[in-house]
């Protein structure tokens, strides 16, 4: 039904699909617990010294190319795939749950005191009738035991989860078990921009692969990160040139 097709990038694996939203939906349909990860050079020059986070990237069901880094990568070995952001992935998705005549509980979790719940709202707006339920990411671990079993209570179906990667899909891998029949996506900073506490890029660097730059306008002291971005294209290079 779907073309996939399972790429190596680095030491991790992306998944090339001609439509990831479907895929999940059929996923979700059949109830078949799924971990969605964001690929982009950053973590992929992570894994590359954390043996735990590429064999965490390497077992999920799920890996999309979100940064612009891993569709130069493919382009290098001339491989043609859409960059799919995480965050569009996720909107994709709870503009279709909504829909659904029959509830489907969802669950924001991550971000800084109110900012999940004011995404919750956003998306209350926008989708009337969507069922969102949310916490923030600073919890007590008394808080975290109690919120663990809220979430077993209450079994949401899809579950964002924004603690920041790679915590967020360490966090997932850990808690799944939880909730065995919901998609797990790590969404980063996406509650913030539903929030209306961050801008989404502006259209022309989104088209031209420059998020990156705009995050960096944003965000400064990320400059110490970003640096993973010309190491990436170093080994991106190197992996053709000396292979």
């Amino acid at each position: 039904m779907f073309e996939t097709l399972e790429y190596p990038v680095l030491n991790v694996k992306v998944h090339l699909f001609d439509e990831y939203k479907q895929w999940l939906i059929n996923r979700l349909e059949n109830k078949l617990s799924t971990h969605v990860i964001t690929l982009n050079a950053e973590m992929a020059m992570l894994a590359e010294n954390q043996p735990e986070l590429a064999n965490l990237i390497n077992k999920v069901e799920l890996v999309i190319p979100d940064g612009a880094g891993i569709i130069l990568y493919l382009s290098l070995r001339g491989t043609k795939q859409q960059r799919c952001p995480g965050i569009d992935l996720a909107a994709s998705l709870l503009a279709e749950l909504g829909k659904l005549e029959k509830s489907c509980p969802i669950c924001f979790y991550g971000g800084e005191p109110g900012i999940a719940q004011q995404a919750a709202q956003f998306w209350r707006k926008k989708v009337p009738g969507i069922d969102i339920m949310t916490n923030h990411g600073y919890l007590s671990p008394e808080e975290e035991v109690q919120w663990q079993k809220t979430l077993q209570e209450k079994q949401p179906r899809l579950v964002l989860v924004a603690l920041g990667a790679p915590r967020q899909g360490f966090w997932i891998d850990n808690h799944r078990h939880l909730c065995p029949h919901a998609i797990w996506i790590g969404v980063g900073g996406s509650f913030d921009i539903w929030a209306g506490k961050k801008s989404l890029a502006p259209e022309w660097f989104r088209n031209n692969n420059l998020e990156w730059l705009y995050r960096l306008y944003q965000e400064p002291w990320r400059w110490r990160r970003m640096l993973a971005l010309p190491q990436f294209l170093w080994r991106s290079l190197s992996t053709i040139l000396y292979n």
